[in-house]
Order: C-alpha cells, then sequence, then structure tokens
C-alpha cells in the first residue's frame, strides 16, 4: 500500500527537492495541486487531508494557515518553517538529538524540520551541555558559511545572473544578531541563552559549516579537544548520518583548508575539533539542501511511515 504524500509550496527550493526525493523512490503517490488552484484554500485543505504525509514548504503565516486545514487525524504534517520549530507539541525533526526523540518522531502528527544553520550548531553543541562540559550559562560564540541556495529563488537567481562583482565575496548578513535559528539553538541544546551568531554566504551554490569556538577556562568541566572528539564519538555511536571525524586528521583538511561543501547531495553531518588546550573549535559539516532542509524531511517522514531511517537518503 503506497503512502500519499502531498507538498504544499511544491515551488520553492524545499519543496523543489522534496519532490526530486520523492520521485526516486517506491510506495509513494504524490498528490499534485493544479498549478492555478496552488493558493485555493479548499483545495489545498481537499489535498492536505487526502494524504497521509503533508510537507509545509511555505513561509511561517502560511504554514500556520495550513496547519489549521487539518481535520483528518491520521494525517502527519511535516514543516520546514520556522513557524513551529520550538512549540512544545511538535517534535523537533532531529532523530539524532536525544535518545528519545527518534521514538517522538515515529509516533508524532505534527513534525517541525529544524533551520539549516541550528541543525549543525545543536548537534555540535547538546553533546557538550548534556555531558555537563558546557555550563547552561554558557555564552556560545558561533559563525556560519554557507551557499547561496539557502536564500531562496531570489537570491539563487542573482547568484546565477553573474555580473555582480559584489556577490564574488564572502558576505556577512542577519547583523543585528538576531537570526531567525537562534531561539530553537536555545530550545533544543539546553543552553539559557542564544548563541552570537554571524553567518556569512558564499559564491558557491550549497553546503554549510558552523564553527563554535571555545576556551577550556571557560567550560564546566575541563576537557582536551581530543575529549570532546571522543565525547562526540560516543553520543553519536551507530548513527548512520551523524560522524564524528578523527582529531585533527589529516584527511580532515585539503591542504590546510576546510572543505564546506565536502558534504554536498548527502544527508550526513560531519563533527570536528580543531585546536590545542588552549583553545578550540568544533565545526559541523552539512547540505544546507540535505540534511539542512529537505533531506531531513524526508528522514522524518521515513520514521513516521515505519519505512527504513535511511531509505532515499545518501551518507
Amino acid at each position: 500500500m503506497s503512502t500519499k504524500v502531498f507538498v504544499d509550496g511544491q515551488e520553492g527550493t524545499t519543496g523543489l527537492k522534496i519532490f526530486e526525493y520523492l520521485t526516486q523512490r517506491d510506495g509513494v503517490e504524490i498528490l499534485r495541486i493544479d498549478e492555478a488552484k496552488r493558493k485555493d484554500i479548499d483545495e489545498r485543505r481537499r489535498l492536505i487531508n487526502a494524504s497521509d504525509v503533508t510537507f509545509l514548504c511555505l513561509p511561517d503565516v502560511a504554514s500556520r494557515e495550513s496547519a489549521s486545514l487539518v481535520e483528518n487525524d491520521k494525517t502527519v504534517l511535516i514543516d520546514a518553517s520556522t513557524a513551529f520549530r520550538t512549540a512544545a507539541d511538535w517534535a523537533y525533526g532531529l532523530p539524532e538529538l536525544a535518545r528519545a526523540q527518534r521514538e517522538r518522531l515515529r509516533t508524532a502528527k505534527r513534525i517541525a524540520v529544524p533551520g539549516c544553520h541550528a541543525s549543525a550548531f545543536v548537534l555540535a553543541m547538546r553533546p557538550l551541555v548534556d555531558a555537563g562540559v558546557v555550563s547552561p550559562d554558557f555564552a556560545a560564540h558561533s559563525y556560519a558559511i554557507t551557499g547561496y541556495s539557502g536564500g531562496g529563488k531570489k537570491m539563487i537567481a542573482d547568484y546565477e545572473a553573474g555580473g555582480n562583482a559584489k556577490l564574488m565575496s564572502p558576505r556577512p548578513y542577519a547583523l543585528a544578531l538576531a537570526h531567525k535559528h537562534l531561539p530553537e539553538m536555545v530550545a533544543h541544546t539546553g543552553l539559557k541563552s542564544a548563541p552570537v551568531f554571524t553567518p556569512i554566504v558564499g559564491n558557491f551554490y550549497q553546503g554549510l559549516a558552523v564553527t563554535t569556538y571555545f576556551s577550556p577556562k571557560d567550560l564546566a568541566k575541563r576537557v582536551s579537544p581530543q575529549d570532546v572528539q571522543a565525547l562526540f564519538a560516543e553520543y553519536y555511536a551507530g548513527e548512520a548520518f551523524v560522524r564524528a571525524a578523527p582529531f585533527d586528521a589529516e584527511d580532515n583538511l585539503d591542504a590546510g583548508f576546510f572543505d564546506v561543501q565536502a558534504n554536498n547531495d548527502t544527508n550526513r553531518v560531519d563533527l570536528f575539533v580543531f585546536g590545542n588546550r588552549e583553545r578550540f573549535v568544533t565545526v559541523a559539516r552539512l547540505d544546507n539542501l540535505g540534511k539542512g532542509a529537505s533531506g531531513a524531511a524526508i528522514q522524518c517522514m521515513n520514521l513516521s511511515i515505519g519505512a527504513a531511517e535511511e531509505t532515499g537518503l545518501k551518507r
């Protein structure tokens, strides 16, 4: 018996990528909305309630509207916006978050897919807080570098049109220090306050890495960077999509440089630790279109419908 799936917001970057995943697998019946009815609330209501799973790939306000249309108590909503990521009645779509999270996702009818920056930050920070290495009062400082696909259709078009010299160099943004992913970075790490977080968009299509800074003297437990790598390895042992890279291994770098795009077209997250006893950084790398968005949504769907978690996803 096939799973009926509707993508509400099928024309956006995330929606198109979800379609790409779905069309490559068996056992899925895609419910398609007529182009002329994409904003017809009654047609959207009909398709949402006819589905086993509906992906919401919409702005926050539109996602909330679509969520209000559900009348079928068997329909699972998987939302890719920021609307529900800190809502208590929505499961956070990061199976690797904690031991109980995967089981919650298997039974949830409302799932909020994490933001791309948040996924990387949370996966690197949560084990340190849980282990007591980082105090909940820790003042985190992080930056991210990401491909321009995360900015949506207009940004993609601007970069791919060429001719704008300003787009050739890395561009820091969200410098009011109020990035939309900050609330979930706090809610799902155990920290009491948001990190000082500065993202940077680069002149490449996809790929993302979040770097967080640590001074051992500011930690709740005195640890070496090797200890942190071992903690990551233990925390994510057996996970299909999260890997703790060996400490300072030569193959972590390319002639001394870090490759932000190495996880592109996969659902994998790689965690690195670089530094020494005086200071170190963690780096979490993922594909912002994969584990940072559409891949994570598919992973959540797999858990929800009882399919193997890795179905249709690359490591």
